[in-house]
């Protein structure tokens, strides 16, 4: 069977996390209005509390799930201090939901530039303009901050920032969760010990 032909009803009998995903957000692709790759990231603080953020998934691939952010940001500095995080995909019009939770390593400067050059030039601007997470006295410092950089970088390329780079989660658990009537949900749960391991395949209860 090919990728494009699993479904909600066979979801179950696939063995492995990174090609039933692939199927999954492709179809979310023909029917989610807006953002498909849309994703709840869930983060740990100093403290042990929890923060939870919506980010855009920007690639994935046997090795883990990859985005893009400011370093200096809350969620940067929370990856960068405990190297863990989990997240929560839910594509509505499908009645699906994907969860994750693994370890957390910084992707490669190649990896961060080649897509920071795909991105519009104004979000390169604003990589550079944003104090991300940082008390902001008003929308006129922002702008001004804009401004300046859109002149320092008017002509030729815009490098990107030495703070702004993508994390890749490696997952340990992956699991599919699809609804059904009368809350007698499917779940499938992916698990591993270290992200180069085996999965296992457990069902689980809804």
């Amino acid at each position: 069977m090919s990728e494009n032909e699993l479904t909600s009803g066979d979801f179950t009998e696939q063995n492995e996390p990174f090609t039933l995903f692939a199927a999954w957000l492709r179809e979310a692709e023909t029917t989610e209005p807006n953002d498909p790759n849309a994703v709840a990231l869930a983060t740990v603080d100093k403290d042990g509390l929890p923060n939870v953020r919506m980010v855009l998934l920007k690639g994935f691939d046997s090795d883990g799930f990859v985005f893009y952010t400011n370093f200096e940001s809350q969620k940067g500095q929370e990856i960068l201090s405990q190297k863990k995080a989990a997240m929560c995909f839910h594509w509505k019009s499908l009645r699906r939901q994907v969860r994750l939770r693994g370890l957390v390593e910084v992707v490669t400067d190649k990896e961060a530039d080649e897509y920071y050059k795909t991105r519009a030039r104004g979000s390169r601007i604003g990589a550079w303009a944003s104090k991300q997470s940082r008390p902001l006295e008003g929308r006129f410092a922002l702008e001004k901050a804009v401004a300046e950089y859109t002149a320092r970088y008017a002509i030729g390329d815009i490098p990107r920032p030495p703070h702004w780079s993508g994390f890749r989660i490696r997952p340990l658990s992956i699991e599919f969760w699809h609804d059904r009537q009368f809350r007698l949900h499917d779940r499938i749960e992916f698990r591993r010990d270290v992200p180069e391991g085996a999965w296992q395949k457990v069902r689980m209860y809804p």
